[in-house]
């Protein structure tokens, strides 16, 4: 049955437009800075040499990422999916622990060990690392929704493993593959911390210097600009690689376990592979601080991680209820009332999360001076320009379960004279209290994460984990970074888990997995 368009609440349709405001702010912003600066001082910042090294570095290092992420990524996810290697549950939260280790976090574990792996090689491996996972995930809900059928008939007529993963099993996963490279390639646009580490000067790291420096605000607006375009070639691109045609079966098919593919020899080759791409990622960052915080010599005070720790717990707190509680009504409208104002609301909200988090911090601080002044550099500022990064995140998550939940319940509630507004607060909201509670922990947990926009927006003389960690970093105290990146891993491992769960669904749940994902 398709979703309604007609009859939706206007305390809903409010909250889309809010959404919609919020989301659109950035985009706003640089339109707003490009006028202002004028396109004759556009072009003259852009056709500077610097930018166009600027450029060069910054699509290479995405494209890297993304080709290396995607090989890899696809490889783990056709082992875990298809092949008979033991275990594969334990080898699939393998894959998908190292998203609990920040990209920053990683690489000054990196550099503190060995100051020549500061280079653009560097950067390309942490963001690799972390952007595995990713792909990862994408490909395997994909793999899951595939009929195996088609691989059986080619392996029964004598084709090897490797001509079937090659020739027909990747064509078919395409969507999943070109999904996850696009993710792995715009983390690896938007990524401020890792870059400014390694020591790679990129967009992200020169627009947050260029902003600093004062001298030349419309210059880090035009590099904003700049970022955004070369994001949204990498968007189109990926479009025209996954194609419009669905490789996947018409309707649910019947539920039956894939025949694995016979590693022989090679299990414990990929048994290792696996193992090592877990202490490369996640081992040796938790080794090395450990190591580090055992020497002793730590300069932070206990006020100072305590303080940092419970400012973080009620930033991620306020951020996810707040992105939950507008989250929920335009899911809820997406899926039960599809209209223009809903899916335009949802595209702006999509839209938002592919800008890049130093852009989004950036149109921040220029609303806040201009038009928000009495919160600028104030907590409720920072509250909104993290709901607009991570609003997403709840949305996607809670899309889902409002379309798998039976439309009958709400006809049922509707026909003993409730409103849709007494239906969707005694019906529907209770049954997806799972999916509201996931989306929770996943924006509380990535707001302990982000970077630019705190050190943009915070309040002076207030940090967080993530910003404490950045100070102590700058002046290269190991023993002082410890604790904050410790504790941010462990705080990072419940999303991770989440994720390895949500992205590795029952198969019969497969094909809507695949679609929140993708």
């Amino acid at each position: 049955m398709q979703p309604r368009a007609l009859g939706a609440p206007r305390w809903a349709l409010a909250v889309a437009f809010a959404a919609t405001a919020l989301a659109i702010v950035p985009l706003v912003y640089l339109l707003v800075q490009a006028i202002e600066a004028g396109w004759q001082r556009v072009v003259e910042i852009l056709v500077r040499s610097d930018v166009a090294q600027l450029a060069i570095r910054s699509v290479c290092l995405a494209v890297l990422v993304g080709l290396l992420a995607g090989v890899v990524g696809t490889a783990t996810a056709w082992l875990v999916e298809r092949s008979d290697l033991p275990i594969p549950g334990f080898f699939h939260v393998l894959v998908v622990i190292p998203l609990a280790v920040p990209s920053y976090v990683a690489a000054y574990a990196w550099v503190s060990w060995e100051p020549a792996t500061a280079s653009f090689a560097g950067a390309v491996a942490v963001l690799t690392f972390t952007t595995i996972p990713l792909v990862h995930l994408y490909v395997t809900a994909v793999l899951r929704g595939l009929d195996p059928a088609q691989e059986e008939v080619a392996r029964s007529l004598g084709k090897s493993p490797w001509h079937v993963l090659i020739r027909l099993t990747v064509p078919q996963a395409r969507r999943g593959v070109a999904a996850g490279m696009l993710l792995a390639s715009l983390y690896a646009l938007a990524d401020f911390g890792a870059v400014a580490i390694m020591r790679v000067p990129v967009f992200t790291w020169v627009i947050l210097g260029a902003y600093r420096a004062g001298f030349d605000p419309s210059r880090a607006a035009v590099l904003a600009v700049a970022l955004v375009g070369i994001s949204l070639v990498f968007v189109l691109g990926e479009s025209l690689v996954r194609g419009t045609r669905d490789a996947a079966r018409v309707g649910g098919g019947a539920a039956r376990a894939t025949l694995a593919v016979p590693l022989g020899r090679g299990k414990w080759v990929a048994i290792t592979f696996l193992s090592l791409l877990a202490a490369v990622s996640v081992g040796f960052p938790v080794a090395s601080y450990l190591f580090w915080w055992s020497r002793g010599g730590t300069e932070v005070e206990l006020w100072e991680f305590v303080s940092a720790l419970i400012t973080t717990l009620l930033l991620g707190a306020v951020v996810a209820l707040v992105a939950v509680a507008v989250a929920l009504p335009l899911a809820w409208l997406v899926a039960r009332f599809r209209s223009v104002a809903s899916l335009g609301a949802e595209r702006a909200v999509m839209l938002a999360h592919s800008l890049p988090g130093i852009v989004v911090a950036l149109s921040f601080v220029y609303i806040g001076v201009r038009v928000l002044q009495p919160i600028y550099q104030r907590w409720p500022i920072v509250v909104l320009a993290e709901v607009a990064l991570t609003l997403s995140l709840a949305l996607g998550a809670l899309r889902v379960a409002f379309e798998q939940q039976p439309e009958v319940l709400t006809d049922v509630g509707r026909s003993t004279g409730r409103s849709r507004t007494e239906v969707f607060l005694r019906v529907t909201l209770p049954s997806v209290l799972p999916a509201i509670a996931v989306s929770v922990a996943v924006v509380a947990l990535t707001t302990a994460k982000e970077l630019p926009a705190l050190l943009l927006l915070r309040p002076a003389g207030t940090d967080t984990l993530a910003t404490r960690l950045w100070a102590w970093a700058g002046v290269s105290d190991d023993a002082s970074v410890a604790p904050f990146a410790l504790t941010l891993i462990a705080f990072s491992i419940i999303p991770a888990l989440v994720a390895a769960r949500l992205g590795r669904p029952k198969r019969g749940a497969a094909q809507s997995s695949a679609r929140s994902l993708v």
